[in-house]
């Protein structure tokens, strides 16, 4: 198992990122988390297999209607992932 952080700028915030992002991990049976950032941003952490995490990083190049990414940016994840997959507190506004 391989695991992931992702950070997705642009659009992101209030266009259902975190709710689309959970559908796309669970139909790819991917573990983690999801969560908007202050900075408008929305960071994503994913636990899986390579070929699901790529097939997710590159959905999230588009995201859901009405999101418009700028930017994904993913790095590997050392730590310690959840079993399943949930919508985290949001970090300040958004």
């Amino acid at each position: 198992m391989q695991a992931a952080r992702l950070i997705v700028r642009g659009r992101v915030q209030g266009v259902g990122f975190r709710w689309w992002a959970a559908r796309q991990a669970s139909l790819l049976d991917l573990d983690g988390s999801v969560r908007n950032r202050s900075d408008g941003s929305v960071e994503l952490v994913v636990a899986g297999s390579e070929e699901a995490i790529g097939e997710f990083v590159s959905l999230c190049r588009t995201g859901p209607p009405g999101a418009e990414v700028e930017e994904v940016s993913s790095e590997e994840w050392a730590q310690l992932v959840e079993k399943g997959f949930r919508i985290a507190r949001s970090a300040g506004p958004g």
